[in-house]
């Protein structure tokens, strides 16, 4: 036989055991479409994880993030914290989607998140060692430093310079960061980006229902209101 006629013999007997497990439906689909879920806005006031000096640091923290300045507010006042506070006491915090049971190994960035504690266990060893620093060395909270106190020990965390006992400070700083970005640039309904802050410093235009009538106008600057998943405009 030749190749071309066993390829095609192949072909034939895939394409017949394909067509003989095929089931005929008449009267309507086996099945229903699970119902859109919809984010409920997220409204602040109070905590949901975060005790009052955890928010207190985190907001802190958030500040010297993304510090305010002429084109934006800064990461407090747009709500990255209580974006994260939330994220951390649903299933971001809990890992539901992580597989943690290990071996847990060093991995590459590559690899994803390679501990076995969830979120919301980091973030609070995290916090706690934080605290302990800063009442040790400075004899007063994160909170209370002063700017630059502030940023010297961000970079010190980042850059390994810092250690803290049981608690890797570049990963939790890396992980701090990432989250107040998330929140800066979310859609408000999670309770960050205050207004669409983000979204408009970058002249993002959020949740559109398209762009048909604009797409053609390239290099210009469309003006165009950007739409959060609340539905409010400003």
């Amino acid at each position: 036989m030749s190749r071309r006629k066993f390829l095609s013999s192949m072909l034939m007997l895939v394409a017949g055991v394909a067509v003989a497990k095929v089931k005929v439906i008449f009267g309507g689909m086996p099945w229903s479409k699970d119902p859109a879920v919809l984010p409920q806005p997220v409204i602040a006031g109070g905590w949901t994880f975060f005790t009052a000096d955890e928010a207190l640091t985190v907001e802190a923290i958030a500040d010297r993030l993304i510090p305010a300045d002429e084109l934006s507010i800064g990461g407090r006042e747009a709500g990255c914290v209580v974006f994260v506070d939330r994220q951390l006491s649903g299933d971001f915090g809990r890992a539901t989607t992580q597989y943690r049971s290990g071996p847990v190994t060093p991995g590459t960035p590559q690899q994803g998140p390679q501990f076995s504690q969830t979120p919301a266990e980091r973030y609070r060893a995290g916090l706690n060692a934080l605290a302990q620093h800063c009442q040790s060395a400075q004899g007063k909270p994160f909170h209370a430093l002063d700017a630059a106190q502030q940023d010297t020990l961000l970079q010190q965390i980042e850059a390994g310079q810092l250690k803290f006992d049981n608690v890797d400070g570049v990963a939790f700083f890396n992980m701090m960061l990432q989250n107040v970005r998330e929140g800066f640039f979310a859609d408000p309904v999670y309770g960050g980006n205050k207004e669409m802050a983000g979204w408009k410093m970058l002249g993002f235009p959020g949740a559109q229902y398209d762009f048909r009538d604009v797409i053609g106008r390239r290099g210009e600057d469309l003006k165009v209101i950007p739409i959060s998943l609340i539905g409010g405009k400003s």
